[in-house]
């Protein structure tokens, strides 16, 4: 793709859902344990990142937009390490709730290795709330939403299922799709309510969730035509983007041929972590749209964006300058049936 990556800085972005804090556990293993058959680590060292929502927003800011993010965090050691790190990063976070009581949801991953090896995830521990965030507390974080949707050039929902995303928050983003805003979900398990805005971004196991089908059918393109097609229908938004990790990305909707789409995936490097190439996916398609790109430019920015972040450890972000030394080989679209 021979066209440059636009200038995002000045396009304002709002970025509402589940805020996760992503734990990980630096070890090395030293010998097996006498009290069980497992292995004994040596801690290393241990940081907090920015996952789920906190993600999605920090992917936006490195690309240059102004960007506030809307959720909740625990007042715990969890939260306050995810808002510190999105303060660092220029992320606005007074939409943030801080709940006394609440637990900010945290993924655990240990991960081991000998020295000068590549770490390896062994393990994962999930830190959860008991349950969602109460209905007056949605509802004043959502009336600090609305307070800012005037100077909002997009909104992307990013869902966790942690209970934020629910039948309040998809009114809210109807009503800005109508007022002409680019308004992005990210689903998981809920696409109902949501008509009319831009666009949906599930991964092929959300597709497979959500449309009742088996996801190892999906790698066929009529089955993952006919899926898409069914939830974009369904789902009443303008564009259905599905992201399909090593076979690239497939896009459906308004003005696009019927049988789809697609882009083969970005990168000729060795994949790291795939943890969070959705968010970026979803953050880089909504940010492009906002730009004015077509939908197809969208997708072929998103892959390459993906293609970047999935080489290295974490959830990781990546700069317009990143992006731009990329696109220059960055695949092209066709029409997925010709795939």
């Amino acid at each position: 793709m021979s066209a440059p990556v636009p200038d995002f800085a000045g396009l304002r972005v709002a970025v509402v859902g589940d805020l996760v804090a992503d734990h990980y556990l630096r070890a090395e293993p030293r010998r097996l344990s006498r009290e069980a058959p497992v292995m004994v680590l040596r801690h290393r060292g241990e940081e907090v990142g920015a996952g789920g929502a906190a993600n999605v927003a920090r992917n936006l800011r490195a690309l240059g937009a102004e960007v506030e993010v809307f959720g909740a965090v625990g007042r715990d050691p969890s939260g306050r390490e995810l808002l510190r790190t999105l303060e660092a990063d220029g992320v606005g976070v007074e939409g943030v709730l801080s709940e006394p009581g609440w637990t900010t949801p945290t993924k655990t991953r240990v991960l081991a290795a000998e020295a000068r090896r590549f770490p390896q995830q062994v393990l994962r521990i999930d830190r959860e709330p008991d349950g969602p965030l109460p209905a007056e507390r949605v509802e004043a974080l959502l009336g600090a939403l609305r307070e800012r949707a005037d100077g909002l050039d997009a909104l992307v929902v990013s869902d966790y299922e942690y209970g934020l995303v629910g039948a309040p928050l998809a009114g809210l983003a109807r009503e800005l799709a109508a007022r002409g805003k680019v308004v992005v979900l990210d689903p998981r398990g809920r696409v109902e309510g949501f008509e009319g805005i831009t666009a949906l971004t599930p991964n092929v196991g959300e597709l497979a969730a959500l449309s009742g089908v088996e996801p190892d059918g999906l790698d066929d393109a009529a089955r993952l035509r006919d899926a898409a097609t069914r939830l974009w229908k369904r789902a009443g938004s303008l564009y259905l983007l599905v992201t399909r990790g090593n076979l690239g990305m497939a896009l459906f909707g308004a003005g696009l041929p019927e049988e789809g789409v697609a882009v083969e995936a970005s990168g000729d490097g060795e994949v790291t972590d795939v943890s969070g190439a959705g968010d970026t996916a979803a953050s880089v398609f909504a940010l492009a749209l906002a730009a004015g790109c077509e939908p197809t430019v969208a997708m072929v920015l998103a892959n390459a964006a993906s293609g970047l972040v999935v080489m290295e450890n974490g959830c990781a972000v990546c700069s317009r300058a990143e992006l731009e030394g990329v696109l220059a080989t960055a695949p092209a679209p066709t029409r997925l049936a010709s795939r």
